[in-house]
């Protein structure tokens, strides 16, 4: 089994989990600590195989280049915690734990390269993130594991979520849209309507 821990959902559920914790230089700590426990309960818990943590670069996606737009409506990552950051790295790197972050390229891209990788073929793959967006990369072999819920998501859910299998989750939504990144999608179809044309018609381009 290998574990493929999305760094910024992590981060984040770690971050909102616990407040107003820091240390006695006044340092937030909430994150850290938190990033850490998570840690330590996944590897005791689970007992994976190998793990890796992938994070976002810091350089804006290439997505940018493409479509301006995108996730314009995100805010900006809290002050309290973007300090915290060097710190959580510096903790992975301390498990000895491979960690990836390639300019410009999103953590989502990384992982979906390394959950398609022929090396990992004969590997059980859960990615840990809650990130709808990875239900694509979603097969008999690939699942994504929500620590928080402590619920693994596999083909059955995807079918239920989007009516369709993971491979065809990017039509639908690319016809609906995603406003969580700021994608327009087809006027005039929402999720409903997408499900069924992909359903109907099989592809986008078809």
């Amino acid at each position: 089994k290998i574990f493929i821990i999305d760094g910024s959902s992590f981060i984040y559920r770690a971050y909102h989990a616990i407040k107003y914790l820091s240390n006695s230089k006044g340092l937030p700590t909430n994150a850290i600590y938190g990033f850490t426990s998570m840690l330590l309960s996944l590897k005791s818990e689970y007992k994976p195989t190998y793990i890796t943590v992938v994070f976002d670069s810091k350089k804006p996606s290439f997505r940018k280049d493409l479509y301006t737009e995108y996730k314009a409506n995100r805010p900006k990552m809290p002050d309290d915690l973007a300090a915290q950051i060097p710190y959580i790295k510096k903790i992975t790197e301390a498990f000895r734990i491979p960690t990836f972050e390639i300019e410009g390229v999103e953590a989502d891209d990384v992982i979906g390269v390394m959950a398609s990788a022929k090396e990992f073929e004969q590997m059980e793959i859960y990615i840990i993130s809650s990130d709808k967006d990875l239900m694509q990369l979603i097969t008999d072999r690939v699942k994504l594991l929500d620590t928080m819920k402590k619920r693994v998501i596999g083909t059955s859910d995807v079918l239920a979520r989007f009516g369709v299998l993971g491979d065809r989750v990017i039509d639908v939504l690319g016809l609906s849209g995603d406003s969580s990144d700021n994608i327009p999608g087809v006027p005039g179809i929402g999720e409903k309507r997408a499900r069924e044309l992909i359903v109907e018609f099989g592809s986008m381009e078809n």
